[in-house]
Order: C-alpha cells, then structure tokens, then sequence
C-alpha cells in the first residue's frame, strides 16, 4: 500500500458524513507504518472502543469505511477465525465488524458485517510479521503472495457488498 496522508483518509469515507470524517481519530503515527506490509490501513478509535476504521485501494480509488463492532469479551477458550486472512484467534481477537452501506441504503440504516482481526492487523498475520497470541494460522500449501491475493480479494468482496 502507499504511504497516506491524513488529508487522504478523510477524503476517502464512503459511509459516513464530511463532517464525521472530518472529526473521525486518525493514528499519528502515518510516518511509521509499514506501508509495504500493508494491504490496507486499520486502526481503531481510541475515544470510541466500539469503532474502527479501514482504508485502502479498492477498484482503483481510494476507500474509507467506518466499522463498528460489540464490546463484549468472548471468552478465552472460544476460538474465531477472521474471514479475511484466515488467522484464528482466542478470546475477543476476532470481531464481527459491521459498516453502514454506502449512499442512500446506508442513510436509510443498512449496514453490512464481516468477521475480521480486531487489532486489524490482517497483512501483517499474512505476512508472518505478527503472530496471533493464543490463535494462529492453518499451515497452508499457498506461497505467502497468493495468501495475500487471497487476503485482498476477501476484502473486496466486503467492500463490494457495501455499494450493493
């Protein structure tokens, strides 16, 4: 992924206001980020514990999408495989994250869920970089590239379904 500027996350929210864009928390470590290992930029809102926040190239623009997602804690032997990167995680690692449609369904309260990492650290579970706690990752015959086409494919199915 590129290297964002905040000016470039907030233009990018596709189900939300100008306005909530505009105040939205963006992470202030941008210059940090390992834009090569990311396939998309997620972070959660430290002043809001049941929100979170996507961004990334998607049919060749760029996406924001606010998520929300329950604060209750599952317990620690319940297991969850997020439904991007395949990574399985114990306890409340994984999270049902729901997004309001886009455009006029999302107005009238339609929204859309996906079961994702809730640290949404998904490229970096793919990539090896990070390691899921008391979860994991299935060995797999796929080179670590096509498990990351898978992992962006995934996504943008989700994202499809929020123009639907």
């Amino acid at each position: 992924m590129r290297p964002l500027s905040e000016q470039d996350i907030r233009a990018s929210f596709i189900n939300c206001s100008k306005g909530e864009a505009k105040r939205l928390s963006i992470p202030r470590d941008l210059d940090e980020r390992p834009w090569g290992d990311l396939d998309f930029l997620g972070w959660r809102d430290p002043g809001a514990p049941d929100r979170s926040y996507l961004v990334t190239e998607h049919a060749g623009r760029l996406i924001g999408v606010t998520l929300r997602f329950p604060s209750s804690q599952r317990g620690f032997l319940h297991r969850s495989m997020c439904s991007l990167c395949l990574t399985t995680h114990s306890g409340s690692g994984v999270s049902l994250m729901t997004a309001r449609k886009a455009g006029a369904a999302g107005r009238e309260g339609n929204s859309v869920g996906v079961y994702m990492c809730t640290d949404l650290a998904c490229s970096l579970y793919v990539r090896g970089k990070k390691v899921s706690e008391a979860g994991g990752r299935f060995e797999e015959s796929l080179t670590t590239e096509e498990q990351i086409a898978r992992t962006v494919g995934n996504l943008s199915s989700f994202l499809d379904t929020l123009f639907v």
